[in-house]
């Protein structure tokens, strides 16, 4: 008898559905899931339609990327079958990355995006000598903490591919739109935000008091949250036409 298979999600997955307001996506970080991001997607969905870009090789079949420029390649086709030009697309660690290369892609061809860049770095080793057993271990628990048993080994191997990834990438490209960096407390911040800074005539700084892999946490996600707000209201007031509401 013949073994039946379920095919994989697609790697943009709708999370709130709004065609005609203005379009937010939100990017994987490493490990590939957007479990982390249930907060902003709630925030998010209370003006935007609201899209995530899920990492392949999160199921069995699929081969994850270890390279972003790979990973860019294969998402920016996507973003093009939104009901609407992405207006915001934001990113927590690699996926601020991620959405930052999309977000230059984008402005070659029309209106930039504004970016969202939680705790993300222009280079890998901005983020300080990291074991990558511990910082895989660390991916694990923040974007895999749920995952079944049987989907273990895909979890890790997309883990390792993004921590590789992450090592060969270095931002060079700038970008025209709107762009806000979410910094963590750290000893390699002034450099991280020097970087970034380089590369954004428009980027706006502000400072979390945790470390990169708390943002998500009950003490930090309120301040995550408000310095959105806070963007995205300075973003809409910019603007003529309103960044995330009705046009």
């Amino acid at each position: 008898m013949p073994t039946l298979t379920t095919a994989p999600p697609p790697l943009l997955l709708p999370l709130s559905r709004r065609p005609q307001a203005s379009q937010a996506v939100l990017v994987h970080p490493g490990g590939g899931g957007l479990s982390p991001y249930t907060p902003l997607a709630v925030r998010l969905a209370r003006r935007n339609g609201v899209s995530g870009i899920r990492a392949g090789g999160l199921f069995a079949g699929e081969r994850p990327d270890d390279n972003i420029e790979t990973m860019v390649e294969r998402y920016l086709p996507l973003l093009d079958t939104l009901p609407r030009r992405p207006e915001l697309l934001i990113g927590w660690s690699m996926g601020g990355v991620l959405a930052w290369e999309l977000g230059a892609r984008l402005a070659r061809t029309g209106p930039a995006p504004a970016v969202v860049m939680i705790d993300s770095f222009t280079r890998r080793d901005e983020f300080g000598s990291v074991h990558r057993a511990d910082v895989v271990e660390r991916i694990m628990r923040s974007v895999h903490a749920k995952v079944a048993p049987r989907d273990q080994r895909w979890a890790e191997a997309t883990a390792h591919a993004h921590v590789t990834a992450s090592g060969r990438h270095r931002v060079t490209s700038t970008h025209p739109g709107p762009a806000l960096l979410m910094a963590c407390a750290s000893p390699h911040r002034d450099t991280q935000v020097e970087n970034w800074t380089r590369l954004s005539p428009r980027l706006r700084v502000r400072e979390l008091d945790c470390g990169h892999f708390d943002v998500f946490d009950g003490k930090a996600l309120p301040d995550v949250l408000a310095h959105l707000d806070e963007f995205l209201t300075g973003a809409r007031n910019r603007s003529p036409k309103p960044l995330g509401g009705q046009r």
